[in-house]
């Protein structure tokens, strides 16, 4: 559901009925602005949860939404932000029930 505040589009989700995964990205993800546009990209269509970047070179994005929402957002990731060079996207469905309110970056 979407409630507008003013200008602003706020998302209030809850866990039920919603797709919860882990995306792993692999290539040239670090240093080249991917996780800025992750969360461009969620806030965009809606999803929750929040993207950081791995020690072994890679980002991982744990987001909740609809499944349309999550498809979205995986077809992005294979695509990734301007100057990054994507090699592979991996998706794997987390079970346990998480309750994200909106979308952050995590900082390393």
């Amino acid at each position: 559901m979407q409630i507008k505040n003013g200008q602003n589009v706020i998302y209030l989700h809850s866990s039920r009925n919603m797709t919860t995964v882990e995306i792993i990205v692999s290539g040239r993800v670090q240093g080249v602005w991917f996780r800025k546009y992750s969360k461009q990209k969620a806030d965009e269509i809606g999803v929750c949860g929040h993207v950081q970047n791995m020690v072994n070179g890679k980002v991982k994005i744990v987001a909740q939404g609809g499944e349309d929402q999550i498809d979205q957002l995986v077809a992005w990731a294979k695509i990734g932000s301007p100057k990054s060079s994507v090699e592979s996207v991996e998706v794997q469905p987390i079970r346990k029930e998480l309750d994200f309110e909106d979308f952050r970056i995590i900082k390393a």
